[in-house]
């Protein structure tokens, strides 16, 4: 089976510069996960490759899905630095070794740029298909699908190209300023179905099928994070808002644009 969760953003539980310490916002999205796995304790390797340009910050982030991941969940926990994928041995050793592949957040562009120069993005296919649970969040999330929504500096957003596992247009974050409407126009310029992720909810694909998860927001602007699909056509807008639910539906019809139930 192949398996992919997709969240589009939230907090982890991190702590900040001054001390204090954010809210853990992705904990059903990780329970999912390790669900995924059918094993109890299951071997979890974290890449922060779109943190590539700060050791410093790679070595960060994987201390705190570290504490999510072994601490909280009993997970066994490795992680594959940036400049480690120029190593074939050590990157065969630790991705036949996983059992969870998870892509933290960052710069999408750089971080695709580096799979493809080092060929990393055809172990990571060769690892989906093989039935390991491939997930991540935010640019580890919109990675595996064919192009992005990827934010820039002065609220500038610009489309990114992606892995290609899926021919969809994807947006992380899609509640924050300027992201729904970039995307708007990202869409009708190129023509493609796109799925805009709100933080605290996630897509899971299994084989040919979907469903939504959806976690609380608060202290946001929404109460439960959302997943829109939406597209142009005929010179229109069209968007649905997915509904969170326990039973898989059917890919071919997330990825249909028939109108009949969109809002114009």
């Amino acid at each position: 089976m192949k398996k992919i969760v997709a969240i589009g953003g939230g907090e982890n539980g991190r702590f900040l510069d001054d001390g204090s310490q954010t809210m853990y916002e992705t904990e059903m999205m990780d329970k999912e996960i390790i669900r995924l796995t059918n094993k109890k304790t299951p071997n979890y390797l974290f890449l922060a490759h779109a943190m590539c340009f700060s050791d410093e910050i790679q070595d960060s982030y994987y201390e705190t899905m570290e504490k999510i991941y072994r601490d909280k969940y009993g997970c066994n926990c490795k992680y594959l630095k940036a400049s480690d994928l120029y190593n074939k041995k050590l990157v065969k050793e630790a991705v036949d070794w996983a059992d969870i592949i998870y892509e933290g957040g960052g710069d999408t562009d750089a971080m695709i740029k580096l799979w493809k120069k080092s060929g990393f993005d055809i172990i990571l296919r060769e690892a989906w298909h093989s039935g390991k649970v491939i997930c991540g969040i935010s640019a580890g999330a919109v990675c595996w699908f064919n192009s992005c929504n990827s934010d820039k500096k002065e609220m500038r957003f610009e489309s990114v190209e992606c892995l290609n596992w899926f021919d969809v247009f994807v947006t992380p974050h899609c509640d924050e300023e300027g992201r729904y409407e970039s995307t708007k126009s990202q869409l009708k310029e190129n023509k493609m179905l796109g799925l805009m992720l709100s933080n605290c909810s996630a897509i899971e694909i299994v084989d040919n099928k979907y469903k939504i998860i959806s976690g609380k927001g608060n202290g946001r602007n929404f109460e439960k994070g959302y997943v829109l699909k939406c597209y142009w056509k005929n010179n229109e807008y069209y968007e649905e808002k997915l509904e969170e639910s326990n039973e898989y539906k059917m890919l071919s019809e997330l990825f249909s644009t028939n109108i009949m139930n969109l809002e114009r």
